[in-house]
């Protein structure tokens, strides 16, 4: 316990998360809820994903309840009230994530030599065992809206457990009117995140992960992402009706908006989705355009359905175990943008447009940078230059001075 405060000092890396409740798909208004091992769902937290719906898309209930669970768990374990949390549970939440490891289901496998390293091929960084500083942030944006949501009805604690530092100014003090508002004070327990580049698949290894593929759907999928730069969620989402094959477009479902835009896309993506709806069969107008066999609890043997993220990342986790590279659908969604910010034909205007960004400054600071091949090109040229002009011999001296004076003046430096 402290001295002066008398906050109890724990020691974090004693401290276990227990294995308390989990998450469940719900019927009705709020498609996903936390339940307590009594499988009744928690109410404050029922109560807050209600509001929560109502204010966003129903994709991100899932992300925010799983995230009031690891807060409920941390609770359990501090034993500690969830209306009677302060900022040291917060702020020891924080510790503990930067020192533990993510609970799985079961243990690595073939990944167990390549988590968290760079891979030699893609130069990417694999995924550690550890929780990212992007689960740290988004944690805590989800325990603090939370919190904010319960002093908003007065029902809840008087403080915040999450606070901002706002370092003594008053919000929007000094908004410019033709800006959007933004949000004022960073959470003081947020993590820095490392500025990422965007990757592109070069021309040649997106030849041999093309090549790879095992079906007319993968091939599709992978082409039309390639093509028109959309979200694997968008192109996962995909009908019957969002095609137009006269045009060649895709119409798909922007997230986190929800607006619906029609996408160029290349002749070579329709080409191979042909194939695959002619493998698939007949297909209703509504219906989703991408199938996948499965095993069903019913005993009958394989049957079609819906394709979702986690079949989508198990095409190319297939592809990444036999290339030795660690390539995700993003990096699709980044090498059509890099192409598409290199052509002088395109303004960024159109690029911010394809890629469904809110704000023409967010397609600028993601793609509009400097090619890193060719800044090391040039650098490597400089290189090279300076060390053939150190190589040739130096000029000879001009009439009326010796070269032994000039050695002696200048410490015989190369002239």
């Amino acid at each position: 316990m402290g001295a002066r405060t008398g906050e109890i000092e724990r020691d974090i890396t004693a401290i276990r998360l227990p294995k308390w409740g989990r998450v469940i798909p719900a019927e009705g208004v709020v498609p996903w809820l936390v339940v307590g091992p009594d499988e009744e769902p928690v109410e404050p937290i029922r109560r807050y994903l209600r509001d929560f719906t109502a204010r966003n898309r129903p994709g991100s209930v899932r992300s925010y309840a799983y995230g009031l669970l690891r807060w409920w768990r941390w609770l359990q374990a501090v034993g500690v009230e969830w209306d009677r949390a302060t900022t040291a549970e917060a702020r020891d939440l924080v510790l503990w994530l930067r020192q533990a490891d993510k609970p799985r289901n079961s243990p690595r496998r073939a990944s167990a030599h390549t988590a968290g390293k760079v891979n030699p091929i893609t130069r990417k960084r694999n995924l550690g065992d550890g929780y990212e500083p992007r689960t740290v942030r988004h944690n805590n944006a989800v325990v603090r809206s939370f919190y904010e949501f319960w002093l908003e009805i007065g029902e809840g604690p008087l403080v915040n457990p999450v606070p901002l530092d706002r370092k003594g100014r008053r919000p929007h003090a000094h908004h410019n009117p033709l800006e959007p508002f933004r949000a004022e004070g960073r959470i003081r327990y947020n993590l820095k995140v490392p500025r990422s580049r965007p990757r592109e698949i070069p021309d040649e290894c997106w030849k041999e992960l093309f090549g790879s593929l095992r079906s007319n759907r993968d091939r599709a999928i992978l082409a039309l992402d390639l093509s028109c730069a959309a979200r694997a969620s968008e192109v996962l989402g995909l009908r019957g009706v969002d095609l137009d094959w006269g045009d060649q477009l895709v119409r798909v479902r922007r997230k986190g908006s929800d607006a619906e835009q029609w996408l160029p896309a290349s002749p070579e993506a329709f080409i191979w989705l042909r194939l695959y709806l002619a493998d698939l069969g007949l297909l209703e107008p509504n219906d989703p355009i991408w199938w996948t066999l499965r095993r069903r609890d019913h005993g009958d043997g394989l049957r079609h359905q819906p394709m979702n993220y986690d079949a989508l990342r198990a095409v190319l986790r297939r592809v990444n175990a036999l290339l030795g590279t660690n390539y995700t659908m993003h990096d699709l969604r980044h090498t059509a943008a890099l192409r598409m910010s290199r052509d002088e034909s395109l303004s960024l205007r159109d690029v911010q447009t394809i890629l469904g960004h809110a704000h023409l400054s967010t397609t600028a600071d993601i793609y509009l940078i400097e090619d890193e091949a060719r800044v090391i090109r040039r650098v490597a040229e400089h290189l090279a230059a300076r060390e053939l002009r150190a190589q040739q011999p130096p000029p000879p001296v001009a009439v009326g001075y010796h070269a032994t004076d000039l050695d002696v003046l200048f410490g015989g430096l190369p002239r």
